[in-house]
């Protein structure tokens, strides 16, 4: 297909919902001027150690709360111990657009509050396993938004690992929310595509990740 022609909006799962080219060239910029930001502290870029001793591939940094598996904090204590940077208000309100866009205006969509993100840098290398998100005391949506170079989104059922599942080229600027009887589905990234990005988004290389969440956590 050719890229200058937006791939159709398509939902391969109830719930789940995939909108191409959402993001318009400037808030892609704005977000990856902002990723970069957020990447230098006060809790750094870093590629998380998982309990087992293994290494993620992709490098990571939180906003609002922070993720280490498997639960959240308020400070990162597995890497400096300091309190994450703060959720804007500004990215809420691209997680409310997001879900009325995909779902639909409504008084829930309006009231979508998310107060964390987890930014997940790719380089050519990077993939990520199935998996679900389920660290969350809310069944809230996950609003997913990309930006730079493309991949392969596996999206797969909310039972196993495996099969059924539907492999999904997520491009810069698409948006992809599950929700919903898709909440729990498991999902991750088998491949990316180095080179596919537009440098306009302010990046070089690599593909950036940021999903929206509610955690249903107080203080």
């Amino acid at each position: 297909m050719d890229a200058l022609i937006p791939a159709p909006p398509s939902r391969p799962a109830p719930g789940a919902v995939h909108l191409p080219g959402w993001l318009g060239m400037d808030e892609q910029r704005r977000l990856a001027t902002a990723c970069r930001e957020w990447a230098a502290g006060p809790v750094p870029l870093r590629h998380t150690r998982l309990p087992r001793g293994g290494v993620m591939s992709v490098r990571t940094v939180c906003l609002g709360w922070h993720w280490q598996p498997y639960r959240y904090t308020r400070t990162a204590d597995d890497v400096n111990g300091r309190r994450v940077a703060g959720f804007p208000g500004w990215l809420a309100e691209f997680g409310r657009r997001a879900l009325g866009d995909a779902y639909g205006e409504s008084e829930a969509t309006r009231q979508y509050a998310p107060d964390t993100a987890l930014v997940n840098f790719y380089d050519g290398s990077a993939r990520m396993g199935m998996h679900q998100d389920k660290d969350e005391k809310s069944a809230e949506p996950v609003v997913s938004l990309s930006i730079g170079d493309s991949c392969v989104f596996r999206f797969g059922n909310t039972a196993s690992r495996g099969r059924p599942y539907t492999d999904i080229e997520l491009a810069s600027g698409d948006l992809f929310v599950f929700g919903g009887p898709s909440r729990f589905a498991y999902h991750g990234v088998t491949k990316v595509f180095p080179g596919t990005g537009d440098p306009a988004t302010g990046m070089a290389s690599g593909r950036l990740n940021l999903t929206l969440r509610v955690t249903g956590l107080a203080d």
